[in-house]
């Protein structure tokens, strides 16, 4: 039986965990990638695995960040390079040119993600019978892209991603559990597009559970957003502690 996230961390761990990392260069056809992936070292055991996918900017700080902190709970953590091995937006319009090629392809942004997934699954630490996946913003888009796609990962978590499916998912696909994290007054992501994701939910009989954090717009676990929601996008507090807390509940359950 598969220990949970926690009890590996509280009762397997050593006190002092020791983080290690790494970028990982991998190719998907011609095309060259650089990943990075975060996981303790102070114990050998087997342990979960998440995939954390990035942001519209790209494999940045923000990311990595995260995949040390998911590293640090006990997980090997590995997040995937979508855009490709030098290819980081500068600027907000670079940012929505490069996301928008690949939201409008999904098949293109299954297949990068995919990719990433293989990478997170063939570290030695990992235990490919516990996977979760986690996005923020174009991620959150991203892994509920590899839920469409059949993969086989038991945990699916998008914040504040994009809900829309060009290629909504067939009925009995979805392997695992879904979890969506989304600002109640996110004005990226309306209403319609919401109801459009219960709808294909339904009808694809998935596991699924929505949160909606009431006070909260785009991108409100990045620090970077900023304070002021008039702009649709900034930081809260609140729903980023609670919205992380609420993942690791999540994980526990299905994981």
């Amino acid at each position: 039986m598969i220990k949970t996230l926690f009890l590996v961390a509280i009762l397997l761990m050593p006190v002092q965990a020791k983080i290690q990392e790494r970028l990982v260069e991998y190719q998907l056809g011609d095309v060259t990638m650089q990943g990075f992936m975060a996981w303790d070292d102070s114990h050998k055991n087997k342990r979960s695995g998440v995939l954390i996918v990035h942001e519209w900017m790209g494999l940045s700080e923000y990311v990595k960040r995260r995949a040390r902190q998911m590293a640090s709970l006990g997980f090997v953590a590995f997040a995937p390079d979508i855009y490709g091995k030098g290819v980081r937006p500068s600027t907000p319009e670079e940012a929505g040119k490069t996301s928008g090629y690949y939201k409008s392809n999904p098949l293109i942004l299954r297949d990068r993600t995919i990719a990433g997934l293989k990478q997170l699954i063939s570290h030695p630490l990992v235990d490919e019978k516990s996977i979760a996946a986690i996005g923020y913003c174009f991620g959150g888009t991203a892994v509920l892209e590899l839920a469409r796609s059949g993969a086989n990962v038991k945990a699916i978590v998008s914040f504040h991603g994009g809900l829309k499916a060009p290629l909504p998912a067939k009925p009995d696909t979805i392997q695992g559990e879904i979890l969506v994290l989304h600002g109640g007054i996110d004005p990226h992501v309306p209403d319609p597009e919401v109801t459009g994701f219960f709808e294909e939910m339904r009808n694809a009989k998935a596991k699924w559970q929505f949160v909606a954090y009431g006070s909260a717009v785009h991108s409100f676990t990045n620090k970077g957003a900023g304070s002021d929601i008039t702009k649709g996008a900034a930081y809260d507090a609140v729903a980023d502690k609670r919205s992380f807390h609420d993942m690791l509940r999540f994980f526990r359950d299905v994981l």
